[in-house]
């Protein structure tokens, strides 16, 4: 008999939630009240975002072939329908181990709450983790996979279980310099080390996009802003290395579109979003390959 370590497929039950939970903010770039509902869903159907403020209420599955933008954040899309910043809602429901999901959302993005996953966490453990009968399978990386251009890198190696490992490095940057954080995916991890960890910015970078007309919904309320060697928050930090920890709930999140949960260890070095999205299309070309 193989042990799990030799195992190329797992599996366990899909799960959804077992009752309907929603959440009212602002949306990052409108700046626009919007109102996110969590939907159980049946087995099979993935996590679907639905824009229910347009006359045909369209649905867009929440895997890599609807991504169309990675500039900034993660965005789905179908025809001219759009989904924007994804992430940070895809990071929790993955961390939670949810299968089947419908996200009704009321404009073109999910509320940002506070820049983190927080909200996210706490809609689903009000709606409840309900398990279904039919299994979904966890497939392992077979062999390393990396995506690199100058000097950001990613890597997914064979691992008996989900790790993410990152290193941040913003030299120029007196207060952030270089960060390093390693976890073990899992609920309670991401509930405690890295849900709670929120966007950041350079404060240059917030000038521009805002003399842009851009994150009208953006504010210390759901951002960390770096200015040199000073941060500035609502709160402060919450972590010393909130930042790194942040880079992984992005992570987590753009990994989340790949079509099956999967096994691996992550090791990525100053990734954002477009890097991210190009490891899960080889994860998921290596995954469908040998776990199909």
């Amino acid at each position: 008999m193989q042990n799990d370590s030799q195992l190329k497929v797992k599996y366990r039950k899909q799960r959804t939630l077992q009752k309907i939970v929603s959440f009212s903010g602002l949306g990052v770039h409108t700046g626009e009240r919007v109102t996110m509902r969590f939907c159980p869903a049946e087995e099979g159907t993935g996590i679907i975002f639905q824009r229910i403020d347009l006359p045909d209420q369209p649905i867009i599955p929440a895997t890599i072939d609807y991504v169309c933008d990675t500039l900034r954040s993660t965005t789905i899309g179908i025809n001219k329908v759009r989904v924007y910043t994804v992430e940070h809602v895809l990071a929790a429901l993955r961390a939670f181990d949810i299968d089947n999901l419908r996200i009704e959302v009321s404009n073109v993005e999910p509320p940002i709450g506070n820049g983190s996953s927080d909200v996210f966490i706490q809609m689903i453990e009000e709606g409840g983790i309900q398990e279904q009968q039919a299994d979904v399978s966890i497939c392992k990386v077979l062999e390393p996979l990396y995506w690199s251009e100058k000097d950001i890198h990613l890597v997914a190696l064979p691992y008996d279980g989900y790790r993410i490992s990152y290193t941040l490095n913003y030299p120029e940057t007196k207060i952030l310099r270089s960060q390093f954080y390693s976890v073990i995916v899992n609920a309670e991890n991401f509930r405690n080390e890295i849900g709670p960890c929120r966007t950041f910015s350079l404060y240059e970078e917030v000038a521009m996009l805002m003399d842009r007309g851009l994150i009208k919904g953006g504010s210390l309320d759901n951002a960390v802003v770096i200015k040199d060697d000073v941060v500035f928050s609502r709160e402060g930090l919450r972590f010393p290395d909130e930042m790194v920890r942040h880079k992984i709930l992005d992570v987590i999140g753009d990994l989340a579109l790949v079509t099956l949960p999967f096994e691996a260890h992550i090791i990525a070095i100053r990734s954002g979003h477009t890097s991210n999205f190009q490891l899960a299309k080889s994860i998921n070309k290596h995954i469908t390959a040998e776990c199909s």
